[in-house]
């Protein structure tokens, strides 16, 4: 097996393959787009409420998601990321609770403590992002 392909298949730190790992750093990608879509839309009364709380969640979420793409490639090298499209929410709510079990089955991917912590950092985010929608109106 040459070089290349045994990069594609793991890197030091992963246990899922670059690829693996690269599409799934995609979805947070497309997921933190769409939360940002929603944000832009959001009207009605508590809107005020939903447009900050989504504020906040979003600078926590992209501070965690920079950082575990960086150590990701601080420990596998370029990794090919793929943003799938990313579309307008409907229900914000089941979207993030379906999007915190999609991080959690990922966390396989990652061996290390710090990126298992750091994702630890994405999960923290999304659940103070849900009390915050689903609380404070």
């Amino acid at each position: 097996m040459s070089n290349a392909t045994a990069k594609q298949k793991a890197a030091k730190g992963l246990k899922g393959s670059v690829a693996e790992v690269g599409a799934f750093l995609g979805k947070i990608v497309s997921f933190n787009n769409s939360l940002k879509l929603y944000h832009w839309h959001v009207t009605g009364a508590g809107s005020y409420a939903k447009h900050i709380a989504l504020d906040q969640a979003l600078e926590d979420l992209t501070e965690a998601t920079d950082r575990l793409v960086e150590t990701t490639y601080a420990m596998a090298g370029d990794v090919n990321i793929v943003i799938p499209e990313t579309k307008i929410p409907t229900d914000i709510v089941n979207h993030a609770c379906g999007f915190y079990d999609v991080v959690e089955e990922a966390r396989e991917y990652f061996s290390e403590a710090f990126t298992q912590a750091i994702i630890d950092d994405y999960h923290e985010a999304l659940q103070q992002m849900l009390y915050r929608l689903k609380r404070l109106q």
